[in-house]
């Protein structure tokens, strides 16, 4: 080949390929004085390749090969469930989230970050047993009480592109920023509030505030809820406050047993009244049903005594007679009867109660 020839033949000929006498002062040298061979510089190479090996064109192809799978694996990617994903070309985020699923983009001018859309919840301040050792949860109230809160707040990603990309520590920022609305609305609110009368309320504000914040922020995060877990007195002085919480409960249980005490005798009372207005109500009816029986009785009568009006005399003046000796002591009284044997007196009454005395006597005895 026409670049082997590069050797002085001695003929007066140039050995080299280009009319170049090797080695002379016009030519490219090598170190020694040797020119550059092509076949040279390959068999080096080979020779040193590692022994045992086919050959160097085997070796990069394998070397291609195992490129090609790394790139492979670099460029297809799966999401999981509750995840996307989002894409980034020369580090740019896309508009387009990768839903769950196998994807694949090209790497290394293309990536991708995976972000959870399961809820989170961050605990701050002190809760149960771990109240101990710790100022956390520490905070002045309003009528200027301290307290010691521990509440949760949950949250999820609702735009993964802004809370990957727009916020350091954006799980940090949660923390501070639901603390401070919490000692924010707490600072405004008495002690009682927190503790039990607008819990709900204090919930409600603290969510508010700490929406309104992460949105400021550009977070791409929403607070679904807050939720008070734990509110008590410091330690030191737990047991005055307890004191003060069990007087506050006697007084609401003295309150509602007056209460009910004041309702047991209104019940009564109105059950008395609606009584006697009852017993008004029948006695107004039954005059009145008499009154009207008397009237009618009186006009019957009155139809009879002009129909005959003797007959009707007469039998009036019996009934009367009738009703006015039916109570009384009946006594005979026999005129002239003397010394003739028999008794001029003789009390019926007494007479008739021996008799039915009489009567009851014999059935015992029976």
């Amino acid at each position: 080949m026409p670049w082997d020839n590069n050797s002085n033949d001695g003929g007066g000929r140039n050995g080299g390929p280009w009319g170049q006498i090797p080695g002379g002062g016009g030519g490219p040298r090598r170190p020694g004085g040797n020119s550059t061979n092509i076949e040279d510089l390959f068999k080096r190479g080979r020779d040193h390749l590692p022994a045992g090996l086919p050959g160097g064109r085997w070796l990069i192809l394998i070397g291609v090969v195992a490129l090609g799978g790394f790139w492979l694996s670099q460029s297809v990617y799966t999401v999981a469930p509750q995840e996307v994903g989002v894409e980034m070309l020369f580090g740019v985020p896309k508009d387009q989230l990768a839903e769950p699923g196998l994807h694949f983009l090209m790497w290394p001018v293309e990536r991708v970050e995976r972000v959870s859309l399961t809820q989170n919840q961050t605990i701050i301040g002190s809760t149960g047993a771990s109240r101990a050792g710790t100022t956390e949860g520490l905070m002045l109230t309003g009528d200027q009480n301290i307290v010691d809160v521990g509440f949760s707040v949950f949250w999820q990603i609702g735009r993964p592109a802004d809370y990957l990309f727009n916020v350091r520590g954006p799980d940090e920022l949660v923390r501070r920023a639901a603390e401070s609305a919490m000692r924010e609305v707490v600072g405004r609110r008495p002690a009682q509030d927190v503790f039990r009368d607008d819990r709900a309320g204090v919930e409600l504000d603290v969510l508010e505030i700490t929406q309104s914040i992460l949105e400021s922020y550009g977070t791409g995060i929403n607070v679904s809820k807050i939720l008070l877990e734990n509110v008590a007195p410091p330690t030191e002085v737990a047991d005055a406050f307890d004191e003060v919480q069990r007087a506050e409960q006697d007084e609401d249980r003295f309150q509602e047993e007056a209460r009910q005490y004041s309702n047991t005798l209104l019940g009564d009372a109105r059950g008395q009244a609606a009584r006697a207005r009852e017993e008004a109500a029948a006695y107004k009816d039954r005059v009145v049903k008499e009154a009207e029986g008397e009237a009618q009785r009186f006009v019957s009568v009155y139809e009879e005594y002009a129909k005959a009006p003797d007959v009707t005399r007469r039998r009036l003046y019996l009934e009367t007679i009738e009703s006015v000796l039916n109570g009384s002591q009946k006594v005979v009284v026999e005129s002239g009867a003397s010394g003739s044997g028999i008794v001029p007196y003789l009390p019926l009454p007494e007479l008739r109660a021996q008799q039915q005395s009489n009567s009851s006597t014999n059935a015992g005895g029976q």
